[in-house]
């Protein structure tokens, strides 16, 4: 259940904060009043489309915060998992951030998340419906899934099992497709990436080897620079006449006679007793250099030629040699897949008709629930439309079965019909059922479903628009006994509907220091007789018409006792 709704500078709206029950709660109020206001901003809550309009003059941003009171299901706690949301026990909190900037910040329990998965979120703890939308009825895309979801015991296992093999066929037939699409260029591409394969393998290419080649290439070409310089290194330092090791040897000597004088002194004496040292190293290593070196011309060739082939290689699949070698790795990897494609075409055909044969029998089982499942749902319906004063409506569902086209939902496209007068021909729902109709079928669908679906809340926006007498009678006592299964939240204008309610809340809007506000609040007493009965007489409340609102209540209170019995 919604157990706390926060608004701040939403539209007219400066600062609101209610606390919910669970039950029935009915939000009433004049036209223009702010009701809807309340609605959007839940929409917005719940991952909905965001518009700076929605920002109230001269603020800065809209914070909208709302705090869930649910029993985690299986498809919420794998939401949560996949996506690494906090868990706070049965505790959900979202909360939606806009500015003015354009800025969007969407929370849920406290961790930043995007708009897509507050909006997965929000699917499964809120059903808003408006009086102009009724969603999923007034869409026919969305009709198979209401089906699906009203029969869900008997549909979910052999739908699970169809999507599975359907998954299988989807891969198959992309692999087909992509060979038959263009053999011709497929055949191109597959020689052009055995070409490219050949020439990088055949270069034998090793990590950093062009590094290593133009150091070794400076060293030869630069060979009598580092003769040189070899050459007169050593001179310094092991000349017979006069050297760098004598010298420093004869001054090794002195500090020694006076290190044991001083700490200082002592110092100095370990200082060019490590020198002398490294300087007898330091002339090993030269004379070692000069005898290991050597001009060879052909090795510089080498070389050369070695640096040409993969500097060539970098110009064309670079730019570094890890480049290459990196492309070396991908183009293995598609020409493999390609050739297993080509080498395997036959076989793949052959597994691909197989599992076609699979999908096209789970297709066919998975029509045939539905057509099952269709016959109770319509019976179902008409019974609640029966009680709703509709009577002598005919309910169906149409089918229309695409043998051999295969989606994610199988084969079927399902849409609901109606006939409202008899004599008349089953016609699409939405072409022709009027607003009171459809609120009465979805309400009708709602009361079936409702214990199935899950939703945690369900917000009614004036669906009993167009309706009035015992009809609105009858859509308050079915919104009331949805809320024995969900938390309801219903804005409405009839006194009807809004007197069966659990719980009431009255919406003003003031005008204070030049700027409207939005207010609301509980209507809990003897204030809900005056309320009940401005809605029935308008600003003028007569004697009769509180004592017909006070009869609304009783009548109201005596059906939910009774039910409870």
């Amino acid at each position: 259940m919604l157990a706390n709704l926060i608004i701040r500078d939403f539209a007219i709206i400066e600062h609101l904060e209610v606390d919910f029950e669970t039950g029935m709660t009915v939000l009433t109020g004049e036209t223009g009043a702010g009701k809807s206001i309340i609605i959007d901003a839940l929409g917005l809550l719940v991952g909905g489309r965001g518009s700076s309009d929605f920002i109230r003059s001269k603020a800065k941003k809209t914070d909208v915060q709302g705090l869930f009171v649910v029993k985690l299901g299986d498809k919420l706690q794998a939401l949560f998992a996949e996506n690494d949301l906090p868990l706070d026990g049965q505790n959900i909190l979202l909360e939606r951030e806009l500015s003015r900037n354009g800025r969007n910040v969407c929370r849920i329990n406290n961790k930043i998340v995007t708009t897509t998965v507050l909006r997965q979120i929000g699917e499964q703890l809120v059903d808003i419906h408006g009086q102009n939308e009724h969603q999923e009825l007034m869409n026919p895309e969305q009709h198979l899934a209401i089906l699906d979801q009203y029969g869900h015991q008997k549909i979910a296992k052999i739908k699970a099992d169809y999507q599975a093999v359907y998954g299988k066929y989807r891969r198959l037939k992309q692999q087909l497709d992509d060979r038959n699409r263009n053999e011709q260029a497929y055949a191109q591409r597959l020689d052009m990436l055995q070409f490219q394969l050949q020439e990088i393998d055949q270069a034998k290419l090793q990590a950093n080897e062009d590094d290593q080649l133009t150091q070794e290439r400076d060293r030869l070409t630069n060979f009598q620079r580092v003769n040189f310089a070899l050459q007169q290194s050593l001179a310094v330092l092991t000349n017979e006449d006069q050297n760098a090791m004598d010298l420093t040897a004869v001054a090794r000597g002195q500090l020694a006679d006076i290190a044991q004088l001083s700490p200082e002194y002592q110092e100095l004496s370990d200082h060019i007793n490590s020198i002398y040292y490294d300087l007898q190293d330091v002339s090993t290593s030269v004379q070692n250099e000069l005898d290991n070196l050597e001009f060879d011309e052909d090795r510089l060739n080498e070389i050369e030629q070695r640096l040409e082939v993969i500097n060539n290689l970098k110009r064309k699949y670079g730019p570094d040699l890890s480049d290459v070698q990196q492309y070396q790795a991908k183009i293995k990897t598609e020409y493999q897949q390609m050739q297993k494609v080509t080498n395997d075409g036959d076989q793949i055909a052959a597994e691909f008709k197989e599992i076609q044969g699979q999908l096209a029998d789970l297709a066919n089982q998975l029509t045939k629930a539905r057509q099952q499942v269709a016959k109770k749902l319509a019976a179902d319906i008409h019974r609640q439309l029966s009680s709703l004063y509709m009577e002598k409506a005919v309910f169906s569902v149409h089918f229309t079965t695409n043998q051999g086209e295969y989606l994610s939902s199988g084969q079927d496209h399902a849409e609901f019909y109606l006939r409202t007068n008899p004599g008349e021909d089953l016609k699409p729902l939405v072409k022709i059922a009027s607003g009171g109709e459809l609120s009465r079928i979805m309400l009708a669908i709602k009361t079936i479903i409702a214990h199935n679906e899950g939703v945690t809340s369900i917000i009614f926006d004036e669906v009993d628009t167009g309706v009035s007498g015992r009809v609105a009678q009858a859509i308050a006592d079915k919104i009331n006994l949805l809320a024995q299964y969900s938390q309801v939240l219903c804005i409405t204008h009839l006194p009807q509907v809004a007197a069966m309610s659990d719980h009431q809340y009255l919406i003003e809007k003031k005008v204070q220091h030049g700027e409207t506000t939005t207010t609301l609040q509980p209507v809990t007493g003897d204030q809900r007789v005056l309320v009940l009965a401005k809605m029935t007489a308008g600003t003028k409340v007569t004697t009769l018409a509180e004592e017909h609102a006070a009869e609304l209540l009783r009548q109201a209170d005596d059906l939910k006792q009774h039910r409870k019995k």
